[in-house]
């Protein structure tokens, strides 16, 4: 028998610290935190997310792009949380080495860990992300973000 995961942030407090809202917030709980360095959270696969209507129909797949967005909302749960950084929206400024190994189906539970790189001048960074399901790799890669003025 597993243990039920500690519940570090709940849905709720993860909206206050991100601004994507339905249907695009990708991240239901965060389970371990190492503020400033590490962050590991889940998100629930579900039918009724409006992707599966369309992404296909008979065969329901979560499309990678998804996956990698949730991986970055993980990736900005971090820095987030830094108070030395200043206030304002970091969005995506690059991918690399993004692979896929698995599909992702409704039923599906993703563990989305994510460690920070690097980060410069306060307003670039790098996060190396990586998604399981059932202990499976999914997806892994470095993603990039910049702070918009």
């Amino acid at each position: 028998m597993t243990a039920t995961p500690v519940t570090v942030l709940e849905s709720e407090q993860i909206l206050n610290l991100l601004p994507h809202r339905y249907p695009f917030a990708l991240v239901d709980r965060v389970i371990e935190h190492d503020p400033g360095r590490r962050i590991v959270a889940l998100k629930n696969v579900t039918l009724n997310e409006p992707q599966f209507q369309g992404h296909f129909p008979g065969r329901p797949l979560m499309p990678g792009v998804l996956i990698v967005e949730a991986m970055a909302q993980v990736g900005g749960l971090i820095v987030a949380q830094m108070p030395e950084l200043p206030a304002g929206l970091f969005v995506f400024a690059g991918i690399d080495g993004v692979r896929f190994r698995r599909p992702v189906v409704p039923g599906d539970q993703l563990r989305i860990t994510c460690e920070l790189i690097s980060l410069k001048r306060q307003r670039f960074g790098k996060v190396r992300g990586e998604v399981t399901v059932d202990g499976q790799a999914v997806c892994a890669g470095e993603l990039m973000f910049s702070l918009v003025d």
